[in-house]
């Protein structure tokens, strides 16, 4: 036989302190199985909570390291970029230090006789040759009766002429072969292009 029976309270009426009981059980088993649900709740609510925790962490420490790869990646870039820079760098200042040193040195006799018998010297077998000179450098060499300007007997006639495109301490060979620069800033440039290579 079942019991039932409506209860209809009025929105004055508070209800405090219910509690159902089930017919047929006395209090404690009912209340032993209520906390044994509460205790099988309690602990899925932790075993999830530790799974949810686990798959957080593998998440993050999946992030973690494609953030350490990239900064190690970054760094690895950012290293050979350096060292590149910086021989570079090392290349010019060694350049724009020789340019000083040479650019600083005076003209004399000797350095320009050096460029000329160097370059003469790379000249091949030609039936003549032209020897450009910046002015102030041929009229030093001809004030001085410089043996470079006088052909040794049974050599090939050599020309001298000035020209502005050398600069001083420096001369251009033109044969029929070809030109020899053997101008100051082109040996420097020389040297720079040796040094990038």
């Amino acid at each position: 036989m079942k019991w039932s029976k409506t209860i209809t309270l009025s929105p004055e009426q508070a209800v405090r302190d219910v509690r159902v009981t089930v017919l047929g059980t006395n209090g404690a088993e009912a209340e032993t199985r209520d906390r044994a649900n509460e205790d099988a709740t309690f602990e899925r609510g932790i075993a999830e909570g530790e799974k949810r925790l686990s798959e957080q962490l593998l998440r993050q420490r999946s992030e973690l390291l494609q953030l350490q790869n990239g900064v190690l990646a970054s760094l690895r870039n950012a290293v050979s970029n350096v060292i590149r820079d910086t021989e570079n760098a090392v290349v010019e200042l060694a350049v724009e230090v020789a340019r000083k040193i040479v650019s600083d040195l005076p003209v004399s006799r000797d350095m320009v006789e050096g460029a000329i018998r160097g370059a003469m010297a790379q000249v091949e077998e030609s039936a003549e040759f032209h020897v450009y000179l910046h002015a102030d450098d041929l009229a030093m060499l001809q004030q001085c009766n410089s043996p470079v300007l006088t052909p040794d007997p049974g050599s090939q006639p050599v020309h001298f002429h000035a020209s502005p495109d050398v600069s001083r301490g420096g001369c251009i060979i033109q044969t029929r072969f070809g030109i020899i620069d053997a101008r100051r800033e082109t040996k420097i440039d020389l040297i720079r292009q040796s040094l990038n290579a």
